[in-house]
């Protein structure tokens, strides 16, 4: 064994404390230091304000890529309150970037995890080399700026304001991120799919950054998972049937709702995409089989009620129903339960049988009401 190991004691141990240890190691706190990492940023600081609006506080949340690489991101709620937290006397903003707000896991239906970390604003806040915070409430404008995480100055009162508002605007450290830039296809695309699964939400995206010219989308669906339905189906063939069937539920006994929307296209590729608590579950889980069950069960008896499955036919397998099938499965749940800690796949047996029922019922009904729209499905599926 060498000296130097003979002499390790406690000066040899580092130890790394907020916001000093998201600048030591950032790729623990956003998965990367590229492009991947500044979405996780965008989206952490996207997190309050979605779930503002969803909670009712808030009418839009605004996102901009600024000429100058800031990313904006504001929300015309009531404004943060300008008061102490009852923990340690900070000002509530001042908790917000500089302390991790990681949420307790699982969380409940009615919160949105817009990314997979729930550490909070204050990552982007060490993160980059400068942050503005402006806060718009009860008459009066407030500002706070820090640098590399240090704030400036305290929060100070500036003047009059009219309206209410929030907007975090951070420029991230090109000391850690290099020439790094967001992907406005990639915040588009989580955005979207918010707004898909939350009905009412109102989420804009704009960039400004130097082009030919800038661009702005904005998301609000009030169709849901009919209207995400639609989306994907929009490069598949043409539809087999032209009505998207869809439902949402209420389902006690699994605490939660389920929401499905569903259509057949003329093509062989299966597009379904599932949710847990607006969060994708790419590994599937028991919604995702749940589902698979329900729309089995529902097909095979309505093509042996018709007479087109005789009684020596087996039961049509998820394979073929699955064919041209474009599908969004989506819970919200009280008390979610996932596999692994990326959470890519939801379980709990009672989430199978309930969305497995729900989905019997509905598209079971469904095909009784609409003989033709069925018959070419059904149809098209056992030939």
């Amino acid at each position: 064994m060498s000296d130097t190991a003979d002499r390790y004691d406690a000066t040899h141990i580092q130890v790394l404390e907020g916001l000093e240890a998201m600048r030591k190691r950032p790729g623990m706190y956003i998965g990367s230091t590229g492009e991947r990492g500044l979405h996780q940023m965008v989206f952490e600081v996207a997190d309050r304000a979605v779930n503002e609006a969803l909670a009712g506080r808030a009418n839009s949340v605004e996102i901009t890529l600024t000429p100058d690489g800031r990313v904006c991101v504001a929300d015309d709620g009531p404004g943060l309150p300008m008061e102490p937290t009852a923990d340690d006397g900070n000002l509530i903003l001042e908790a917000l970037l500089t302390q991790m707000h990681a949420r307790e896991e699982p969380g409940g239906r009615h919160v949105v995890n817009v990314t997979r970390f729930g550490i909070g604003p204050c990552v982007a806040n060490a993160l980059s080399s400068r942050l503005t915070a402006e806060v718009r409430r009860d008459g009066v404008r407030w500002i706070q700026e820090y640098a590399h995480g240090v704030a400036i100055a305290p929060p100070g009162a500036t003047g009059p304001a009219t309206g209410s508002r929030t907007a975090i605007s951070f420029l991230p450290d090109p000391a850690v991120f290099g020439t790094a830039e967001c992907s406005f296809t990639v915040l588009a695309a989580r955005f979207r799919e918010l707004a898909f699964l939350n009905r009412g939400l109102d989420i804009s995206l704009t960039d400004e950054r130097p082009r030919e010219a800038s661009r702005s989308e904005r998301f609000r669906f009030p169709s849901g998972a009919r209207d995400f339905v639609t989306f994907l189906d929009a490069q598949a063939g043409d539809p087999v049937h032209p009505d998207v069937i869809g439902f949402e539920r209420e389902v006690p006994h699994m605490a939660g709702t389920v929401e499905i929307a569903l259509r057949w296209c003329d093509s062989r590729t299966e597009r379904v995409r599932t949710f847990a608590n607006s969060r994708p579950t790419p590994e599937g889980g028991t919604h995702a089989v749940g589902f698979r069950d329900g729309l089995a069960a529902a097909v095979n008896a309505y093509a042996r009620e018709r007479g087109l499955l005789t009684a020596a036919d087996p039961d049509l397998g998820t394979d073929r129903i699955g064919g041209g099938l474009t599908a969004v499965v989506s819970v919200k749940l009280d008390r979610p339960e996932f596999r692994g800690a990326t959470h890519g796949a939801l379980s709990g047996t009672t989430v199978r049988a309930c969305v497995a029922e729900a989905v019997r019922e509905h598209l079971g009904g469904w095909l009784k009401g609409h003989p033709e729209q069925a018959a070419a499905v059904v149809g098209r599926i056992v030939a």
